[in-house]
């Protein structure tokens, strides 16, 4: 008997594993300031320790996070970090609640993997599987909170012209496609194949496939490959504010 593909989310999982090893404790990552290591142990608290959730999206308490991450790195030799992380989350998790895999992991073994992997000499961007890319396209709505502080309306521009605006003053569920105007507010994380709302004045375009799109919104600016076009001032303003993550 043939065995069961692995889901996007778990295949994600192994192969972040295996480039964590592969890059060892010490290798710089795209995350700034952290190591392989670092990364592997942020992995294992976020999974096994639910005493420092809200220090992942609560500034006043990450500083909690933080010790315990730190602690971690010192305790646990690397790959037994890297062993945890395959391994999945404990079944009293959070994590391991039916669907959380896919809607809390997904993004993030994706976007940290390819933090390992292109932090090295000579990477270049892999082509992602379509299970993957629709995982993350469904997901993409992540990126209306880390560009919440942009002052203009940015669009994210697939190849194959579906859209999604991230941010501007109205965000919409809908999704534009550019090539021919119609609408649909059609699917949950709001990207469907279409939307009348076309980007307003002065708003900007970044062009990309899935993957390159959310790494670029996410802060991965100086790796993710994107073309943005949009008038001068747009842009400017949009390279001169911050991510909200």
């Amino acid at each position: 008997m043939n065995p069961q593909p692995l889901s996007p989310v778990r295949e994600e999982r192994a192969l972040l594993c295996d480039a964590l090893l592969a890059a060892g404790p010490d290798a710089r990552t795209e995350c700034e300031g952290w190591t392989a290591a670092d990364l592997a142990a942020h992995l294992v608290v976020r999974e096994r320790r639910p005493d420092t959730l809200p220090g992942i999206v609560l500034r006043p308490l990450a500083f909690h996070t933080e010790r315990v991450r730190r602690r971690t790195v010192r305790n646990v030799p690397f790959e037994r970090l890297v062993d945890r992380i395959r391994q999945g989350p404990p079944k009293w998790s959070l994590y391991a609640l039916p669907g959380m895999d896919e809607r809390a992991n997904g993004v993030e073994f994706f976007v940290h993997h390819e933090d390992v992997r292109r932090a090295q000499p000579d990477s270049v961007p892999r082509s992602l599987t379509p299970a993957l890319e629709d995982l993350l396209w469904r997901r993409i709505r992540i990126a209306r909170f880390a560009l919440r502080k942009v002052p203009v309306e940015v669009t994210l521009i697939r190849p194959d012209g579906r859209s999604a605006r991230v941010s501007g003053e109205r965000p919409s569920r809908a999704v534009r496609n550019t090539r021919s105007g119609s609408v649909s507010s059609r699917g949950p994380s709001g990207t469907g194949r279409a939307a009348h709302a076309s980007t307003a004045s002065g708003g900007v375009r970044v062009h990309g496939t899935v993957g390159e799109l959310l790494l670029w919104a996410l802060g991965r600016t100086e790796v993710a490959q994107v073309r943005i076009t949009g008038s001068r001032e747009s842009v400017k303003a949009l390279t001169e504010s911050g991510r909200g993550l």
